[in-house]
């Protein structure tokens, strides 16, 4: 739904194309697969499997309050100017927090809104505004709706299946389960699984550096929601998108990108159908409007609040509370300590929903290579202090 930046071959359906956006890129090498430009310096190389390496800046020891505080991450921009045309306002720092926003940004004012700005801020807006209905049209078969929704789309869809099994290629399933669970993230409204797949593999590959599509450094709520909201910005960071070649030579993925609004608002006719206007503003609107700050709050809180037990040389942070609501997404320090673990949740007492369903689908045949890290690989990543919170 909005955030697309190359013209699409159908400009009609791609201007709802998603909410986690497909970001280009400036080079031709594919993630973790070959190098970056000659200009950039990133911090790390995403490998999705169990030999992935991390790099530190040489010189560049790792401290949260160094890394969010400059431009160490990339050679590719230049210095900040603050209040200058870019709109770049003064360092701060976020409240309860080490990590200082250096690179903050007026977004609403001071710059042209293309098409595609305004759609995706419509469509958030009026899910918002959908979602204010709930306790004037409440009955509990509604509200059951909304929470089977939730768990149908969010878990099964945002984080078993745009997020660890095609970001990441954590596991792998049969194509029909893959392609089932495929198709109940694409009911989350968040984007289509090459978009979304697109969008997160870049956090990874430039985590929290001027080339980081949401971070914190740029302000709380960028990182959390107005960076759907900032095409051009997206598109100076990233250049041409080509980092989702396994997913577009499938003609699945394919189709969902082009016909992707179709599937929620058949949904939402569909909800409306069977129980009128409740089963909208419950099924729909509250439903919609909380997987979309769930998965919002994974970029933005799980940045700035929580513990980091990994030297992953990012901003990254272990957040219980996210985790709660998330399916175990919130344990992200651990996530990017190893991308390619299906489990977050290392810990025996860190609930991971997301995890014990793949163990599931294991345990049953239907889910295989399966990837975890190793105690050597945990050896290299783990702080000698025992790590560090805020």
């Amino acid at each position: 739904m909005a955030l697309i930046t190359s013209q699409p071959k159908n400009p009609i359906l791609n201007h709802f194309t998603t909410f986690h956006s497909a970001i280009p890129r400036l080079n031709k090498s594919v993630i973790g697969l070959g190098s970056f430009s000659n200009n950039a310096k990133p911090i790390k190389v995403s490998n999705f499997n169990s030999n992935s390496t991390k790099f530190s800046i040489k010189n560049n020891p790792y401290s949260p309050k160094v890394i969010a505080a400059n431009a160490a991450f990339s050679d590719t921009f230049e210095p900040q100017k603050q209040d200058g045309p870019n709109n770049l306002k003064k360092p701060r720092k976020i409240l309860f927090s080490d990590v200082e926003v250096t690179r903050e940004k007026e977004v609403f004012f001071g710059r042209k809104w293309n098409t595609l700005n305004i759609a995706t801020g419509v469509i958030v807006l009026s899910m918002h505004v959908l979602s204010l209905f709930a306790p004037f049209h409440f009955n509990w078969p509604a509200f059951w709706v909304a929470v089977s929704l939730y768990v149908v789309t969010g878990l099964f869809g945002i984080t078993l299946s745009f997020h660890r099994n095609l970001s990441h290629k954590s596991f792998k399933v049969p194509k029909w389960l893959e392609y089932f669970f495929a198709y109940c993230g694409v009911l989350a409204l968040q984007g289509n699984p090459i978009d979304w797949v697109s969008t997160h593999r870049y956090h990874h590959q430039f985590c929290d550096s001027e080339r980081d599509p949401h971070t914190p450094t740029q302000g709380f709520w960028y990182s959390h929601i107005t960076w759907l909201l900032d095409t051009n910005s997206v598109e100076q960071k990233c250049g041409e998108r080509n980092n989702v070649g396994d997913l577009e030579k499938q003609f699945f993925y394919r189709f969902m990108r082009s016909s992707y609004i179709f599937h929620p608002l058949a949904l939402g006719a569909l909800l409306y159908a069977i129980g009128g206007f409740p089963f909208l503003v419950w099924g729909v609107g509250v439903r919609i409007v909380w997987v979309y700050h769930i998965t919002w709050l994974v970029n933005s809180a799980c940045h700035v609040w929580g513990s980091q037990p990994w030297n992953t040389g990012d901003l990254s942070r272990n957040n219980w509370w996210v985790s709660l609501f998330a399916f175990g997404e919130g344990w992200h320090n651990n996530h990017h300590a190893f991308e390619y673990s299906a489990r977050h949740g290392l810990e025996w007492w860190e609930l991971d929903m997301t995890w014990y369903v793949v163990r599931f689908l294991q345990a049953i045949g239907l889910a295989t290579e399966v990837k975890l890290p190793s105690e050597s690989h945990k050896q290299r990543m783990a702080f000698n202090n025992g790590g560090i919170s805020t």
